[in-house]
């Protein structure tokens, strides 16, 4: 004989909300229980504010209601991939070259002691976004830390940070729009329409809107590496290699590089893992926080694993003739194969570190008005024109420096690290200095954390110096003429 459930005299709404009651007076609510509608019963029952009942209140966006953006939308697993594809694009695309300088076992090592470093760091940024509830942005360090002068520091250096990463990505555009057509246009062209790609996509107000395109963009870029390191091995000969006679790939497991050149290669490492100023934007804008380091685990991992792959195979195959970026040493027709591929995660690139830093100053202008979460006249008129700031500054950034391995290694020695390292260290020290139980681990963190920040420092120092030193080369072998120009910055022609 079956049983009939008793019946229950409210709602269905009711009864969930009944039941959210009883998990928060047991105090055994799981995770997956704390998604979808669930949550906002368990939200409702608890009094606390939820989208689609009635205000949540964020110690960033303050009142998040109908009336403007939900800045609290990402899931853990899109929050991984925006942060995958942040970093994804511009590191790989220069690390088989950067095995060629070093030699691949330096290299090796390197990528990985780089790879530590950083992932540290931006687990650093979880930590302390849980501590102080009221950070955003790096800047929001500084303040808390160091005060007025830390606080306007670290804006500067982030917003440079970002503003060189949307315009590498736009010349990295550029590359493959070149590669496409064989030069089909001037260069000074296609930078100019992948600035406009980028800045109209990247007006898109909250990560919560834009986060599919980073699986496009993941799956994209991943598509090309894979094609590439594919056709790097079973093809006769790189592109860069002599078209007749024998050649010799020449893979140098110990390099000798100079000073100069060493410092480049390692910013350029650097840079390919320099995710950390993106990474305050998604926490803030994550559902649950908390959720962070599960995020960023996948990241780094997934980050990691394709480097090493990536930059020792083709390296191996390519050898003295890898270009930078590595697409280039595909045969003609592949070549084109993969720009095609890689061409919508290199615009993803591009309108994503031009989101950034236009967040960055419209969160800062806004902050602690009811502009900010309201779809008011003056919201509009500071979003469109940080984007439109922000934009014009990469695009001014791309045509002046056109020379793709400089750039990224000169974003990763001159401010990538003054973001992405030593700040890290001091936000360990400080959260922890005055603990009661200074025992050897205790000990131990303290001398990471001031490793750390000497590590950042000799790495900004050394790696400026090796990156303009390159880009000076590339101008005089150019005559000067690179700024801005037509020239084909693909070798397709």
């Amino acid at each position: 004989m079956t049983s009939t459930p008793p019946r229950y005299s409210g709602s269905e709404e009711d009864l969930e909300i009944s039941a959210a009651k009883e998990e928060i007076a047991r105090g055994s609510a799981s995770d997956d229980v704390e998604s979808g509608d669930n949550l906002r019963y368990k939200k409702r029952a608890s009094g606390e504010a939820s989208e689609g009942w009635s205000t949540q209140t964020d110690a960033v966006f303050g009142k998040i209601t109908e009336e403007g953006p939900n800045y609290k939308a990402l899931g853990w697993l899109s929050t991984s991939v925006l942060m995958i594809k942040a970093q994804l694009g511009l590191g790989v695309l220069s690390l088989p070259f950067v095995l060629s300088t070093l030699g691949m076992v330096p290299g090796i090592l390197c990528i990985i002691a780089v790879g530590i470093i950083m992932s540290w760091g931006e687990w650093m940024i979880g930590e302390f976004k849980l501590s102080h509830p009221e950070v955003y942005t790096i800047d929001d360090v500084g303040q808390i830390i160091f005060g007025r002068i830390g606080r306007e520091t670290f804006a500067l250096a982030s917003l440079l940070f970002m503003i060189f990463a949307a315009g590498a990505g736009m010349l990295s555009m550029s590359v493959a729009l070149n590669a496409l057509s064989t030069h089909g246009a001037c260069t000074a062209i296609f930078v100019a329409v992948s600035a406009i790609a980028a800045g109209l996509i990247g007006s898109i107000q909250t990560l919560g809107r834009i986060q599919a395109l980073g699986w496009i963009g993941v799956v994209s870029i991943l598509s090309a590496v894979i094609v590439l390191t594919i056709t790097v091995g079973i093809q006769e000969r790189p592109n860069d290699a002599p078209t007749v006679g024998p050649w010799d790939r020449d893979v140098i497991y110990f390099g000798s590089p100079t000073f100069a050149q060493a410092s480049s290669a390692v910013s350029s490492i650097v840079v390919s893992y320099a995710g950390a100023p993106s990474f305050f934007n998604m926490i803030a804008e994550m559902k649950q926080p908390r959720h962070y380091n599960r995020s960023l685990a996948l990241c780094q991992i997934v980050i990691t694993a394709t480097y090493l792959i990536i930059g020792c195979v083709v390296y191996h195959y390519a050898g003295q003739y890898v270009s930078a970026p590595a697409l280039g040493s595909a045969g003609p027709l592949l070549k084109k194969v993969c720009y095609g591929l890689a061409l919508p995660g290199l615009l993803v690139s591009a309108i994503l570190w031009t989101h950034f830093p236009a967040k960055f100053i419209f969160v800062r202008v806004l902050r602690n008005t009811e502009h900010l979460s309201k779809n008011t006249v003056k919201h509009w008129v500071v979003w469109i024109g940080s984007v439109l700031g922000c934009c014009l500054s990469s695009y001014i950034v791309a045509s002046a420096i056109p020379e793709f391995g400089g750039l990224v290694s000169l974003i990763g020695a001159s401010v990538g690290t003054l973001v992405c390292i030593q700040p890290m260290g001091v936000m360990w020290l400080y959260d922890n200095w005055n603990r009661e139980k200074r025992d050897w681990k205790w000990k131990f963190m303290v001398g990471w954390s001031v490793f750390i920040v000497v590590i950042g420092f000799f790495l900004m120092g050394a790696g400026t110096y090796g990156s303009v030193m390159d880009i000076i080369a590339a101008y005089a072998a150019s005559n000067g003429s690179a700024a801005w120009s037509c020239a084909d910055n693909s070798n397709s022609v």
